[in-house]
């Protein structure tokens, strides 16, 4: 299978091409995924609610039973579980790193190899966080390493 990007020209709307031989369930279920992912969630602070981008979120991390969605600079309560987070941003660029953790790949500066086959991964905001030993083959796969 072949892919090509293009940038359109600034004065045209983004655009999707699909070429193939035949429509199968795999080719449907990633053509239906475009139109119905959702791109943004609530996010509660000081008892104020933002508009929240998945692409602004570094992590989602639960706590003592809330799930918390850190941001650049600030950290918001999300009103989901952790595994319900997993399930929407299955098809973005989020992975499960620990129980109680789900990071966004595009976030990371750079990984660093622990003790016990652990990773520690340096965020672009300057924090840190473990991906446990169970989740590095997934994250290993994703990152193509």
């Amino acid at each position: 299978m072949k892919v090509t990007f293009e940038t359109p020209k600034d004065d045209e709307e983004d655009e999707i091409i699909v070429r193939c031989r035949r429509i199968d369930s795999n080719l449907m279920s990633i053509l239906q995924s475009f139109g119905t992912e959702k791109k943004t969630l609530n996010g509660y602070i000081d008892n104020n609610i933002a508009l929240l981008s998945y692409d602004d979120v570094y992590y989602f991390e639960a706590v003592e039973n809330h799930v918390y969605a850190y941001c650049k600079s600030d950290v918001y309560e999300v009103k989901y579980k952790l595994y319900e987070l997993e399930e929407n941003c299955r098809s973005m660029d989020f992975i499960r790193c620990s129980k109680s953790l789900i990071v966004n790949l595009s976030k990371i500066k750079y990984l660093s190899p622990m003790f016990n086959g652990r990773l520690e991964a340096l965020l672009k905001n300057d924090e840190k966080v473990i991906i446990s030993r169970q989740y590095v083959p997934e994250l290993r796969r994703k990152l193509g390493i």
